[in-house]
């Protein structure tokens, strides 16, 4: 039976997440001795950095990638981001890839929800006055203000803390195979259309040391689909998302989705279904790992 991780296990956590902001104070630092509060790491240069260990938080689970949603550079020609996870830094509120907007929406008072949503019914009145509808009449009258309400929900996943997500269901576990979860239903809005795309994701990771709470993988496939996504990208951040959180040895995400963009209109092309993956750790360096996590999803 699993156990629940000790204040060392949750310390550490916390501490990785916030390597990058330690590692840039101590450039140039000569390198300190190891106490019993320290542990060390290596920056860029393989140089060995005391780092002392923070108090236990929970924000330590939030991070984004350059301070933004999306990088505002682009990554360089051959390297993947799994090979510049040492550019995630922690970010103060907890938040995993928080957009502009993200962190007022997090912090809104009830007033200045129900303002948001008024603002919103407002838009969509006028959208359908532009689509030559009468926003007046029966059916449509009260359209606006459920529409608001509704993308709301189904963007919810703004709201939404990383730690608050984990909830601490990490635990200390002797288990060092593989652990999957298939199935996973999603759905989600496609950012280029604001239409829906549904589907099922597949997570796996082989331990180390620490497991995650089994439906955490879900609750994390929810968070990050209940945003404006594209299915790459929500691919990634699932999978960077349980990485971060148990350091295992390797994650490996697989989504197959259908897109109503592709499907209602455009090319128009019902059936067709779109697969991403994302590979880190052994997953992405050990074939027979990748090829055995392939077989199982397929069973």
């Amino acid at each position: 039976m699993a156990t629940p991780v000790d204040a060392s296990h949750v310390a550490l956590l916390s501490d990785s997440l916030q390597r990058l902001q330690v590692e840039q104070q101590s450039l140039g630092a000569p390198p300190q001795t190891q106490s019993g509060d320290e542990y060390p790491i290596r920056d860029a240069s393989q140089r060995s950095v005391s780092v002392p260990r923070s108090p236990i938080s929970k924000d330590g689970y939030g991070f984004r990638k350059s301070g933004v949603s999306t990088p505002l550079e682009p990554i360089p020609n051959g390297q993947h981001l799994s090979q510049l996870s040492h550019e995630l830094v922690p970010d103060p509120n907890g938040l995993g890839w928080p957009a502009k907007s993200t962190v007022t929406r997090l912090n809104a008072t009830a007033e200045e929800k129900a303002a948001r949503e008024k603002k919103m019914a407002l838009a969509v009145r006028s959208i359908l006055e532009c689509i030559g509808e009468d926003p007046d009449r029966e059916g449509l009258q009260r359209t606006p203000e459920r529409y608001a309400q509704a993308i709301m929900w189904m963007t919810r996943g703004y709201e939404e803390r990383l730690a608050d997500v984990i909830n601490e269901a990490v635990f200390a576990e002797d288990h060092d195979e593989m652990v999957l979860v298939k199935e996973i239903d999603i759905s989600s809005l496609c950012e280029h259309h604001l239409v829906p795309f549904t589907g099922k994701i597949a997570i796996a990771y082989i331990p180390n040391q620490l497991v995650l709470g089994l439906s955490k993988l879900a609750r994390i496939a929810e968070t990050f689909s209940r945003r404006l996504q594209v299915q790459e990208r929500l691919t990634k951040q699932i999978a960077i998302a349980v990485q971060e959180a148990i350091k295992p040895r390797g994650v490996a995400v697989v989504m197959e989705a259908t897109h109503l963009c592709m499907t209602m209109r455009g090319v128009q092309k019902p059936g067709s279904i779109t697969v991403t993956s994302c590979m880190l750790g052994c997953f992405r360096t050990q074939q027979k790992t990748r090829e055995e996590f392939l077989t199982l999803i397929r069973r």
